[in-house]
């Protein structure tokens, strides 16, 4: 059987060869290499080595960040998949990296059957999500079924939602809008009971995975 093949980036040593170690135990994959930041990835590519099957990407890190490097990765190897990891669910950060291409992202303490499971999702299916973003999305075949922006939500709700995948912060939203921050906080409340979503960041995964907007 082939295994699935890992790079792990990551400055964080004893993590980094921690997860080599869990991804060792599992049948279906292996870890190609271990690097310290993006700029140790890039060089990676520019030799030539073998481009693996999905790429463990550290978002805080000295030299190369998280995203900086998937900004390298968009324009360069933009069919390479990767997945964010991060210690703290750092709202705009994880934006970021969405935007600038990550197929998901997992925070470290993340259970290591989960851990298996988002590595699967994103090599087999292209994205991983989790939680009541893949309920809602469970059952359903076509954007169509999914949503139906027009019936679901109103025009301001809309162009809130645009705003919400944005690296802007929620002032600046409001600013945007011409609108108080409280009324942005109303479209926020409404935006996510109508999409069954219970963060920004799974707002932002949700439109992503279905191609809401060119991100």
């Amino acid at each position: 059987m082939k295994k699935k093949t890992i790079v792990i980036v990551d400055d964080h040593l004893l993590f980094a060869q921690s997860l080599e170690s869990l991804i060792s135990k599992l049948e279906k994959y292996e870890v190609l290499a271990i690097l310290k930041n993006g700029k140790e990835l890039t060089q990676y590519f520019k030799h030539k080595r073998k481009k693996p099957d999905l790429i463990l990407l550290d978002v805080k890190m000295p030299v190369m960040d998280g995203v900086q490097t998937m900004q390298w990765l968009k324009k360069n190897k933009p069919d390479q998949k990767a997945l964010a990891l991060t210690m703290e669910d750092d709202e705009e950060t994880i934006i970021r990296m969405l935007r600038s291409g990550a197929k998901g992202y997992l925070l470290k303490d993340i259970h290591p059957e989960n851990f298996e499971f988002a590595m699967k999702m994103v090599i087999e299916q292209g994205f991983y999500y989790s939680g009541k973003i893949e309920s809602a999305l469970r059952n359903s075949e076509d954007l169509a079924e999914t949503i139906n922006l027009h019936e679901k939500l109103t025009d301001k709700e809309r162009i809130f939602l645009k705003y919400a995948c944005s690296e802007l912060t929620y002032k600046d939203i409001a600013e945007e809008m011409h609108l108080s921050p409280k009324t942005i906080e109303n479209y926020r409340e409404a935006v996510f009971k109508k999409l069954e979503v219970k963060t920004r960041v799974g707002l932002v995964i949700y439109c992503i995975k279905n191609k809401l907007f060119v991100v």
